[in-house]
């Protein structure tokens, strides 16, 4: 591309895999640990506040498939199903430069690689997201996110948005990945993410 913040973004990508690459892997471990518990307390006291309210609390939860190098996730996942009772979801790649679908996971659920050779769920398509985990590479204070570059993500977000649908998005990023001491910006596709969870604590409030 001729886009002048897309070129400026590669190299930004390679900088940002590096230093996440250069993390101690016992903090790395220990840093996913606390994003997991993090997470855990803020959606168990969002619901509860919510239901206290009267207010429909948060069912369906849209998350990812950590990769390596990214914050371990699938511990807390197998807890949001089997002791929390609510929907979780994966992504599915279904074309190339369109919006993803979210499909049904249970630790029971079969799995197969996907594209980019990213573990995809094999079963329905799940209900609209109450919330949204988004791997995030760098963010910065305000809410935007640098992902991987494909895009895949901001479309999925915008197709949720153009169907009126309401949802909580949250970036879940190592704290390296933190942009502030930068001038970073994002490009007029990007969506900017409602919170960012980090190993170091929200980076954006939830």
């Amino acid at each position: 591309m001729n886009n002048s913040i897309e070129n400026n973004a590669v190299p930004l990508r390679t900088r940002l895999k590096e230093l996440r690459a250069a993390q101690n892997p016992v903090d790395c471990r220990r840093g996913a640990l606390l994003i997991r518990g993090r997470l855990f307390t803020w959606l168990a006291t969002t619901r509860s506040q919510l239901e206290q309210a009267g207010r429909p609390a948060p069912k369906t939860i849209a998350a990812f498939w950590s990769m390596e190098q990214e914050p371990e996730l699938q511990p807390l996942l197998c807890q949001l199903v089997e002791e929390e009772g609510l929907t979780v979801s994966l992504p599915v790649v279904t074309a190339r430069d369109a919006p993803m679908e979210f499909h049904v996971w249970t630790p029971d659920t079969p799995m197969k690689t996907g594209a980019y050779g990213i573990a995809e769920p094999q079963s329905e398509v799940a209900p609209p997201p109450d919330i949204v985990l988004v791997p995030t590479l760098g963010y910065t204070r305000q809410g935007d996110r640098v992902g991987y570059g494909k895009g895949y993500y901001d479309r999925t977000l915008a197709a949720l948005k153009e169907q009126n649908h309401a949802y909580t998005s949250i970036g879940i990023a190592w704290a390296c990945g933190d942009l502030s001491n930068q001038v970073y910006t994002p490009a007029a596709h990007d969506i900017k993410l409602d919170a960012i969870l980090t190993d170091k604590g929200w980076a954006v409030p939830a």
